[in-house]
């Protein structure tokens, strides 16, 4: 009904609010690294958690595709995007590694790039997903026009987020 939604700690412990209906949480299970992200599947019928040691718990009609819990990472992982199929998902990691899981098509990383800020999120976008660094740098990797970002003129505050307008 879209009357609810989920609160989330960095413990992994799961809040549902009004209509929202709990899939589980991680309440009793010791974790590598806090839980930097939440993510609802496509369907809104399950969620992803993901830990900054790139660990991935899945609940509901999410479906678990692998994880880097178990690798040595450069940097912490900072979020999960599904892909639209909930078949798939990437993760992001703060120096712009990117980790292609199901059917998530790896389309490139900033893992090489020396960044000015970290990468904080991405978003799903066209076919592929945009990273947004805490200065404003919008890093496009899709089959969509670039169209622009703030990394050349970066606001006072870190950005924190990115969202997008493609469904």
């Amino acid at each position: 009904s879209g009357q609810g939604y989920w609160l989330f700690t960095s413990l992994g412990r799961v809040f549902p609010k009004g209509d929202a209906q709990s899939f589980g949480d991680l309440a009793n299970t010791k974790l590598n690294g806090a839980i930097q992200s939440s993510i609802p599947t496509p369907t809104g019928k399950g969620y992803f958690m993901v830990g900054s040691d790139g660990g991935v718990f899945a609940f509901g009609d999410a479906v678990f595709h692998g994880s880097m819990g178990s690798a040595k990472l450069n940097q912490p992982v900072q979020s999960l995007v599904p892909t639209r199929t909930n078949q798939g998902y990437w993760l992001v990691a703060s120096d712009g590694g990117i980790f292609a899981f199901g059917d998530a098509a790896f389309k490139g990383s900033m893992g090489a790039t020396k960044l000015n800020k970290p990468v904080v999120g991405m978003v799903r976008y066209g076919d592929g997903y945009l990273m947004v660094g805490a200065d404003g740098g919008i890093f496009d990797f899709s089959s969509k026009p670039f169209v622009g970002s703030l990394g050349n003129n970066p606001p006072a505050r870190p950005i924190v987020f990115a969202a997008t307008l493609d469904s």
